[in-house]
């Protein structure tokens, strides 16, 4: 009854002119980011992240919020008109979504993707209420070592599951952690890495790196790909719906992309590819003819269209209740909290409930902006695709130099943002993903912080950790994901030596 109430209250502080001008700004900005292929949540969000400084602070997050699963529908347009997905989670859009758009049917993808992802992004808020307060209560009993296992279990899954390979996704998450650990050492107050640069006592700036490493680099590999091309032409929109016969296994699949995306959002170290890809692979094995999937089966568009949406909402669960972002740009968001005076964790449900219902409420409100920006206004959004590079290039670089300064008014910022930027494109030419550098930067600190407080509480010992049930079930459960995605690396590696023994 409680959560109700707060609800209710919620949604009267987000239905405000105010907060409700902001939501329609972030929802459609976020479909701006996502229509432009390359740049995606994650880049948008850090990009636009400037603009809120003057915010309050719910005016701040609603308008983040409302880019960040904006941004997440936007892609699915490119990849079902032009074969071109507009962030990584729309890769698996393209492979049904175009010969749908191929066979005339480019409306009816665009529409069950529409409605999906508004189903499973209610799905993934009403889970968000009824799960946020209870798992608040419970992490309130947490202390470091219960924190530093979630955080460790984050971290041991980030680098198994991002990029193809288990080594890049290693020097990735590596990498991140070196750069978090530059600045003065919590525990003696010594300076590190900073090389006798006073500028890195206090460390780099979390924003600097993301829109360097997302931004930055994603600009810089858009205008290698496309500056000089022609746009091309996309499919024409025009029936919405799907047929009568189609719409129960439709619904079927946006039901389970809808509990397999809100679960995986539940994940530290995830990112949305991962529902996605797992939804696609999940609606191909269930049906009942997998051979339509690739040729035009609305299916394997509704179903990772959902669970790209459910995961959404579902990663906003550990960052209000634990304080540890699950994906890249929930790891933004956590940056824009801090910078408006919030600190995520047990005790946000507690201290600021104003905020949190205030922000769950505006989630519904988003997600039905969404859905009528994207029914009759397919058209065009379709059209944006045909802006020439040049010209977007000039502006979006306008938008990361001016944000990156009015961070603290400094050319030293700008200066590490394009110094990241020119290290993300170099990444992304040897493959190497990002997302875990900074997943690696922002839970690198706060494993640090609690591995010495639990350290500190065990006297030194290590074992320690195992001496208490959760911490121990979560570290125990860490060490087996570990092994289990090394030893395929293992098995290779042995059968290359046996071959060049014979």
């Amino acid at each position: 009854m409680d959560s109700f109430q707060f609800l209710m209250g919620g949604f009267a502080e987000a239905l405000t002119w105010t907060n409700l001008f902001y939501c329609f700004i972030g929802v459609t900005f976020g479909m701006f980011i996502g229509v432009l292929p390359g740049l995606g949540p994650t880049a948008g969000t850090a990009i636009l992240l400037p603009l809120t400084f003057s915010l309050e602070p719910i005016s701040a997050i609603i308008m983040l919020a409302g880019i960040y699963y904006g941004s997440m529908y936007g892609g699915t347009i490119t990849s079902v008109l032009i074969n071109t997905p507009g962030e990584a989670a729309s890769l698996v859009t393209c492979f049904d979504g175009h010969p749908l758009a191929k066979q005339g049917r480019a409306g009816v993808a665009l529409g069950i993707s529409a409605i999906g992802s508004f189903i499973g992004g209610c799905v993934a808020i009403i889970g968000l209420i009824l799960l946020g307060p209870t798992l608040s209560k419970f992490a309130l009993n947490f202390g470091p070592p219960e924190f530093f296992a979630l955080v460790f279990m984050g971290m041991s899954l980030l680098i198994g599951l991002m990029g193809k390979s288990l080594i890049k996704g290693l020097i990735a998450a590596l990498f991140g952690l070196m750069i978090a650990f530059i600045g003065i050492d919590q525990s003696t107050g010594i300076m590190r890495f900073t090389f006798g640069q006073t500028n890195l006592a206090s460390g780099i700036d979390f924003i600097c790196v993301a829109m360097g490493l997302y931004g930055l680099s994603e600009l810089f590999i858009s205008a290698e790909e496309r500056m000089g091309k022609k746009a091309e032409q996309p499919a024409k929109i025009e029936r919405l719906l799907p047929r009568k016969d189609e719409w129960k296994p439709t619904l079927n699949s946006i039901g389970r992309g809808s509990i397999l995306g809100f679960l995986i959002g539940l994940i530290p170290g995830t990112n949305s590819v991962i529902p996605t890809v797992l939804s696609y692979s999940m609606e191909k094995k269930v049906a009942k003819d997998p051979s339509r999937f690739g040729k035009g089966a609305l299916e394997g568009v509704a179903g990772p269209e959902t669970a790209n949406n459910a995961y959404s909402g579902g990663a906003l669960i550990p960052l209000f209740t634990l304080g540890i972002p699950s994906s890249p740009t929930i790891a933004v968001l956590l940056g824009a909290l801090i910078m408006h005076g919030l600190t995520p964790g047990p005790t946000l449900f507690q201290k600021e409930p104003e905020f949190v219902w205030a922000i769950i409420a505006s989630l519904f409100i988003g997600n039905a902006i969404l859905l009528l920006l994207n029914l009759p206004l397919a058209n065009v959004w379709a059209k944006i695709t045909m802006v020439p590079f040049k010209i977007l290039f000039p502006v979006i670089m306008m938008i990361i130099i001016v944000g990156t300064y009015s961070l603290n008014n400094s050319l030293y910022d700008v200066g590490i943002m394009f110094v990241f930027g020119i290290i993300g494109y170099l990444l992304k030419k040897v493959d190497i993903p990002l997302a875990p550098i900074i997943l690696a930067f922002v839970l690198g600190k706060i494993l640090e912080s609690t591995l010495i407080q639990s350290l500190t509480i065990f006297n030194g010992n290590i074992l320690g950790f195992f001496t208490r049930p959760i911490s121990g079930t979560i570290l125990t459960i860490s060490i087996i994901a570990i092994i289990i995605t090394a030893l395929p690396v293992f098995k290779r590696k042995n059968i290359v030596k046996e071959d060049v023994e014979m």
